[in-house]
């Protein structure tokens, strides 16, 4: 951390070209006393990426910024304040802290909050940063957070950690095992420490997998913004051994959506399959990673299409956790039957279709937009079929 950097000519430099092309800048030249090109270059991508993402970073004054990596693997403010619904108390420690921002909103909540970071610079630039944002109920340590907590006597209500892969070319699936820290390897010292654990993981996590790995896991947050999966987040509580709920939300600006159930509800229940009636439903990003495929069709007794294909319909409207279209017609999949229709602009959405979303544009040179979507799925006599539909709000 360069305290220089927070000299006023320069914030007004950072400010006044958040919008510059960064190449332009480099060619005529920076130059500040104590402070390169670089670093300032930094500050100014950096600071872009939380105008959206961190608007209470990006509209307070001498906010000092790590770089537009730590930025983008940082919880956004709608996250943070999202798991402040979740948990309360007097004392959390957060192991692996990070930018900050989820301590940020802990103490909105928590009379005491421990901030723990391995990295030197990024927890001096969160002490300065909370300074700014006139926080003062978060104590920071420059400490790698579990050799902190094992050498710490104390107890604490809470305890959070997002645990980061060693390596992110394994694939898709990977394991808490391969992460740092390693979470179900130290479980019990945690424990030892708190009867609460949050655990934030990335959205790639299986759950079937993340629930083989940890003990006493109550609950599982799926949490979506505008529909993208953002981050997985785990509740534990010791000794607990009941049956584990799954809690979906897709947060938007109007409106939470939710849905919740439980992994022995939907090993329980069984979908109906139906050729698609007057209204179609394709179910949010929250729901198609939590898995609930036989919960929503027995529970709002909705039809699916086919055993692979998650989309869902009924004669009536209802109240669905996802988007809600009128079907318009059906047509078989080939191209005189496409032809006839003649839409040459669509929305396009594939579900169980052996051609991608790109196949299928080019193939039929149908452009992106429009007030029309066509659903590309396979339906209960496995027939590919097209679903032309208008869109319901």
């Amino acid at each position: 951390m360069n305290p220089s950097i927070l000299n006023t000519e320069i914030q007004e430099f950072i400010d006044s070209h958040l919008n510059s092309d960064i190449s332009s800048l480099l060619l005529k030249g920076i130059s500040f006393p104590n402070v390169e090109a670089k670093a300032i270059i930094e500050q100014i991508e950096a600071k872009r990426r939380c105008e959206k993402k961190l608007p209470t970073w990006f509209q307070c004054n001498n906010i000092y910024y790590p770089n537009k990596l730590n930025i983008e693997q940082t919880s956004s403010e709608t996250t943070a304040h999202y798991k402040t619904s979740l948990i309360n108390g007097n004392s959390i420690i957060d192991l692996t802290g990070g930018f900050g921002i989820d301590c940020y909103y802990f103490s909105k909540i928590f009379k005491t909050v421990t901030h723990c970071e391995i990295n030197e610079s990024l927890s001096s630039i969160v002490n300065h940063n909370y300074k700014q944002l006139e926080v003062d109920n978060v104590t920071t340590k420059n400490v790698d957070g579990l050799d902190h907590i094992k050498t710490s006597k104390k107890h604490f209500d809470w305890i959070y950690i997002d645990p980061s892969r060693r390596d992110d070319s394994k694939g898709k699936v990977f394991f808490l095992n391969d992460c740092l820290p390693n979470v179900p390897k130290h479980i019990d010292l945690l424990f030892n420490h708190s009867k609460n654990i949050m655990i934030k993981t990335s959205p790639l996590l299986d759950l079937s997998v993340g629930i083989s790995e940890l003990k006493h896991v109550k609950t599982i947050h799926i949490v979506a913004v505008n529909n993208d999966v953002k981050e997985l987040l785990w509740i534990l509580e010791s000794e607990f051994e009941g049956d584990i709920n799954i809690e979906t939300v897709n947060i938007k600006k109007a409106a939470k959506a939710s849905f919740n159930f439980t992994i022995e509800e939907e090993k329980a229940s069984e979908s109906k399959y139906h050729k698609p009636l007057t209204y179609l439903y394709e179910p949010n990003s929250t729901i198609l990673k939590a898995g609930a495929f036989h919960t929503i069709s027995n529970r709002l007794n909705v039809y699916k299409l086919h055993k692979h294909s998650h989309l869902y319909t009924s004669d009536s409207l209802i109240d669905f956790p996802g988007r809600s279209f009128k079907v318009d017609s059906i047509v078989p999949y080939n191209k005189k039957a496409l032809k006839k229709i003649g839409v040459s602009k669509a929305n396009i959405t594939t579900r169980n279709f052996p051609e991608t979303v790109q196949q299928i544009r080019k193939k039929f040179k149908i452009k992106e937009g429009g007030d029309v979507f066509l659903f590309f799925t396979t339906d209960i006599c496995d027939d590919k079929v097209v679903l032309i539909a208008t869109k319901l709000h």
